[in-house]
């Protein structure tokens, strides 16, 4: 017999679905339109809403249950609140007084009426709810709103704890509002009120707040008694050694015969904790830390320039004396702390240049630091970034006038110049003006100390090196191109086209930049050609009064640009422009001390002479105003 075939495994396969697909389907067990039929499919569904109605009703149950639990729970919280708060009630219901009087629409009536309500409901109980974060927010309220005679009684009230006022998170507000709304009187009691605890609150993180505006609020005698305890223990002892007189930390310990080195151990231990918290904020800190310095030995001097380079001096240097304290650690501070301080300010640099001070410290960098490549990273790029801005901005454009013409009266005022002369004076070979402490040898052993008195390269080629070499020299000639004549009408631009375009002092854009300077040159004479209108839309350049000086101011001071506008704007059109602000620019040709400029205008301009129009300048008066113009 011959054997079977063997079936292949994927014809078994598809034989079985075949059957499947082919299978007749199972018939019911009983016909649905049967009597039996419908009978189950009632009871199914009456089953089925028995079931949800049994979920429903548990449902509900869970969720009355869930809120009476969460009631229960806030209830026993109220009365776990009313236990632990004596002034829980109280609180409550200030809050809902507060929520009506803090209102902006409300009117001021009601308001006060509020105000008072709250006032008298508080009465005898203020400075027992004053720490509480509710009701301080209510009573900062009821101080700002309400009348001179209520916050006389709330004044009186808190007067007796207003250092541990001072201290507390939610409090320390309110102490700020009374210090804002507080007449003489009540802020002399303030500050009396401090007195033995100013070091102690300047410590505190919160207390120094408070110690901060105070100090800002005070006149000169009130602030000098708030510092005077930071200078020596018997001034904290006794108020009444301090008249107010002395300004300086140096006339303080002469008048009273105080000794040196028992000041700077107390200031040390004042100092110290203060710089280890890195409460850096307050001028108040600042000028205590500069009259530090100006007795401070060296080693004592080093330490705190090598504590403060390593601090963040960007949050100090919003003050003067804060500035003043930059300046002194890029003046005295190592390489290593110098690039310390640089890097710290790394995004900052634009805020840092906008601000009044703040722009004085990297006018002392410009000026001091001879990393110049360290500079050009951190801090010209970034300049370069909002370039156009600064140029406009009063502050903004001072570094930048610092590279083109260093230390000018007319950019920088005395008191700039005095921040950018200051030094230390145990860590310098003379003593500054401004420390006139006199130099004891209270450390002969520090005497290795090195002295660094600021940067050791040229100044000329730190300023090539920054400016130019950096390529901020063209981008900044790049602007003036560009915004000519609105630098040109703007009462701060005006001053940084001017540098520009004369080339700098001491030529530093030239012969680098020559074909730019042309370009601008030619830029600036080309808007001075423009047609006079009767109606214009913006003031013609010759014609406004800072443009029209500034322009002045180029041609007797740039012979290059001084040819090119009479070439382009003026020759054979001066009879347009002989009156008014634009005559300044006419007349600056017969002034000027270049006898080619004054030989090209002079057979055009002396029919003018001839009939009055112009006149020739005195020889006394020319050499005054070269003078000035040198100056410049």
């Amino acid at each position: 017999m011959a054997p079977k075939p063997k079936m292949n495994v994927s014809d078994s396969k598809k034989r079985k679905a075949t059957l499947n697909t082919t299978s007749v389907p199972k018939k019911p067990k009983f016909d649905s339109n049967s009597k039996f039929a419908k009978k189950a499919s009632v009871l199914t569904k009456h089953n089925h809403q028995q079931k949800e109605n049994r979920t429903a009703v548990k449902s509900d149950a869970m969720t009355e249950s869930k809120k009476q639990r969460r009631l229960d729970a806030k209830e026993l919280a109220e009365a776990r609140k009313k236990k632990r708060k004596k002034h829980y009630t109280l609180e409550q219901d200030l809050a809902v007084l507060w929520e009506k009087m803090r209102r902006r629409n409300i009117a001021k009536d009601d308001r006060s009426m509020l105000v008072s309500e709250a006032l008298k409901k508080m009465k005898g109980k203020i400075s027992e709810i004053a720490s509480s974060h509710v009701s301080s927010r209510v009573l900062q309220t009821c101080v700002k709103h309400c009348t001179q005679d209520e916050r006389t009684v709330v004044f009186a009230e808190l007067r007796p704890c207003l250092i541990s006022l001072a201290t507390n998170t939610y409090a320390v507000h309110l102490v700020i509002k009374m210090l804002d709304s507080a007449t003489k009187e009540q802020l002399a009691e303030i500050i009396s009120a401090f007195h033995g605890h100013v070091a102690a609150l300047l410590r505190h993180m919160v207390g120094s707040l408070v110690i901060e505006h105070a100090y800002k609020l005070g006149n000169t005698t009130q602030k000098q008694v708030l510092l005077s305890e930071l200078y020596s223990p018997e001034l904290q002892l006794f108020k009444d050694l301090v008249t107010g007189k002395e300004t300086r930390l140096v006339d303080v310990i002469s008048k009273l015969q105080l000794q040196k080195p028992s000041v700077l151990r107390h200031m040390t231990s004042v100092l110290q904790p203060i710089l280890e918290k890195g409460i850096l904020d307050h001028s108040i800190v600042h000028k205590t830390l500069m009259e530090y310095l100006s007795i401070a030995d060296k080693s004592s001097a080093a330490d705190i320039i090598q504590q403060l380079s390593a601090l963040d001096l960007v949050r100090m240097i919003h003050t003067k004396d804060g500035s003043r304290l930059a300046i002194l650690c890029v003046k005295h501070g190592s390489a290593k702390e110098r690039k310390k301080i640089i890097k710290g300010f790394k995004g900052h640099i634009d805020k840092i240049a906008r601000d009044k001070f703040g722009s004085t410290v990297l006018v002392s960098i410009f000026s001091i630091v001879d990393d110049t490549k360290l500079v050009s990273k951190f801090i010209i790029r970034e300049l370069e970034g909002n370039l156009k801005e600064l140029l406009l901005h009063q502050d903004g454009r001072r570094p930048l006038l610092q590279l083109l013409h260093p230390n000018s009266t007319q950019y920088f005022s005395p008191d700039d110049l005095t921040s950018l002369g200051l030094s230390i004076p145990s860590l310098c070979n003379k003593a500054n003006p401004f420390f006139e402490a006199v130099i004891d040898d209270l450390n002969n052993e520090a005497a290795s100390i090195p002295l660094n008195e600021g940067g050791k390269k040229d100044s000329f080629k730190r300023r090539q090196e920054l400016l130019v070499n950096s390529g901020l020299a063209e981008k900044l000639v790049g602007a003036c191109h560009e915004m000519a004549g609105e630098l040109l009408r703007s009462k701060f631009g005006k001053d940084v086209i001017y540098e520009v375009s004369s080339g700098g002092a001491d030529g530093i854009l030239h012969p680098n930049l020559n074909e730019n300077l042309g370009s601008l040159h030619e830029n600036i004479a080309s808007a001075a050609a423009q047609p006079k209108q009767d109606e214009p839309e913006e003031e013609h350049l010759l014609e406004n009064f800072h443009s029209s000086r500034t322009i002045r101011k180029l041609v007797l001071n740039c012979h290059e640009f001084a040819m090119v506008l009479w070439e382009k704007a003026l020759k054979g059109k001066c009879g347009i422009w002989v009156e008014g602000h634009s005559s300044k620019v006419i007349k600056a040709y017969l002034e000027t001390s270049d006898s080619m400029v004054k030989e090209i205008a002079k057979e055009e301009l002396q029919p003018f002479i001839e009939n009055g129009v112009l006149s020739l300048p005195s020889t006394e008066r020319v050499i005054r105003k070269k003078g000035e113009n040198e100056s410049l």
